[in-house]
């Protein structure tokens, strides 16, 4: 029996039927050497899988009245047929029809009496752009249980980078009994008692934090970055529905790093800001809603180290960036992007989210999550941030799912009221992938959305590597 950390059950706490917590995505698979994926195929494969991940196994036990966080056991009922399911796409089976149904899926909580994950097996798929005998998956998981990283490498248990097909042998798996209320209360008074030395620790660790900060960004001259509750309000930021839409672009990462080589101490990641700002921009313009402040994003950082990456749940910090939307020049902007992420990261070093949540007790947490949502307080102040967009480095090299390669992937993650707006990047193979997600009452047309982030990145392509090949281009014709 493992307790959560504070930030993992603020992910349950958090949850309402508006607002699912889980992370996932949609993985688009080439057929394999045989021509096609059965079902039952991909159902024996994954069977043969189940040891590979905790996350499989383990389902919640929750504490009498909130007194505590809950706890993960490995479940003494598991059923595998409680988490795959099988679905076949309306003809013309076309990709927009497949993010329609991961739209679906992703705006549906799951049962909390059963280990938190599923996966929707998708044929059908018969887009003019995929080869015959395509097939797709649509998965989600608990953000209690992984963030984007143990989230990565949960699938990637279901992965491997060889096409020939080999099914693991069976691995021994000890079930643990579900506790009693009397001992799940003991638990949590021994956790209750431990927190004054909790917050003693937590408080040294983060005075000490903060001085080293405080001292570095001085003696490097560095400007603060934009702080909570000051973003711009957009429309965006308002109470959501149940409904989701969802849908992603891929980007060559080639280009990505053309871009960066042209632009002198970019990051990728800093590209990826300046693209998701411009289509941001566009959209907001389109709508005659673009703030007269620019939009600031939360970037999540991963504090996950190599021991920790099979640990699952959550190991996060995170930086405030500035988007500078209310700049036209995608050249400038970039600049001012990445004078921004610098400075947030400079600043983000004090305390990670989870040291502040295992220090809120679990009852107080639970009802403040229910009190914000019920009273639509993210409608009575400026927004924390305006969205999140959040980037997983994923593998390089081709991954196959028994026998079938992995084309592309795209990604989703919570939304909550005020947050209306996601944005997950993830790159894998030589392509990256921008997905959103959202509400129909905030972006309807998400092709559309879509549109201007494609064409973002056309600008930024255009004002980076084109023109300097144009320009090294005169000035070899001169010489």
């Amino acid at each position: 029996m493992q307790q959560l950390s504070g930030l993992d059950a603020s992910f349950l706490y958090l949850e309402t039927y508006k607002s699912p917590m889980h992370i996932g995505g949609v993985y688009i698979f080439d057929p394999p050497a045989s021509g096609e994926m059965s079902f039952n195929d991909f159902k024996k494969y994954i069977e043969s899988r189940l040891h590979t991940s905790r996350v499989f196994r383990r389902r919640l036990v929750e504490s009498p009245l909130n007194l505590g966080h809950p706890y993960w056991i490995e479940d003494p009922d598991f059923n595998i047929n409680n988490h795959l399911y099988h679905i076949a796409l309306p003809k013309p089976g076309y990709l927009r029809q497949l993010r329609d149904a991961a739209a679906l899926s992703f705006s549906r909580t799951m049962d909390r009496d059963k280990p938190l994950w599923e996966i929707i097996f998708v044929e059908g798929l018969l887009d003019k752009s995929l080869p015959k005998g395509s097939f797709a998956i649509i998965t989600k998981a608990h953000h209690a249980a992984i963030d984007g990283m143990s989230g990565a490498e949960m699938m990637g248990a279901l992965f491997s980078m060889s096409e020939h097909v080999e099914h693991d042998k069976p691995v021994a798996w000890h079930p643990e009994k579900i506790p009693s209320n009397l001992e799940l209360l003991s638990q949590s008074a021994w956790q209750n008692f431990g927190t004054p030395m909790q917050l003693a620790k937590a408080a040294i660790e983060t005075v000490s934090n903060a001085i080293s900060t405080i001292r570095e960004v001085a003696e490097k001259s560095i400007a603060p970055p934009p702080l909570p509750f000051t973003a711009p309000m957009t429309p965006y930021n308002v109470s959501i529905t149940s409904n989701r839409t969802f849908g992603g672009i891929e980007i060559p990462i080639a280009h990505l790093k053309e871009m960066k080589t042209a632009m002198p101490n970019s990051t990728i990641n800093d590209i990826v800001l300046a693209i998701c700002a411009g289509g941001l921009r566009r959209h907001l313009k389109k709508i005659d809603a673009l703030p007269k402040k620019s939009l600031v994003a939360m970037a999540p950082i991963s504090m996950r180290s190599e021991d920790d990456k099979k640990s699952g749940g959550n190991l996060v910090g995170a930086m405030l960036v500035s988007l500078a939307t209310l700049e036209e020049n995608p050249v400038k902007r970039l600049n001012l992007i990445m004078e921004s992420a610098r400075n947030s990261k400079s600043y983000s070093k004090a305390l990670s989210a989870n040291q502040l949540m295992d220090l809120v007790p679990s009852a107080v947490a639970a009802l403040g999550a229910r009190l914000y949502t019920s009273m639509k307080l993210s409608e009575t102040h400026s927004p924390f941030y305006n969205m999140v967009i959040t980037n997983v480095p994923g593998p390089p090299v081709p991954l196959y799912l028994n026998g079938a390669k992995l084309r592309s992937h795209f990604g989703t993650a919570p939304i909550l009221d005020g947050l209306g707006l996601l944005m997950v990047v993830f790159s894998y193979a030589g392509t990256l992938t921008i997905s959103a997600t959202s509400t129909p009452e905030i972006i309807p047309d998400v092709a559309e959305f879509l549109k201007g982030l494609h064409e973002s990145k056309d600008e930024l392509y255009e004002s980076l590597v084109k023109k300097n090949k144009n320009i090294s281009t005169k000035e070899k014709i001169k010489a």
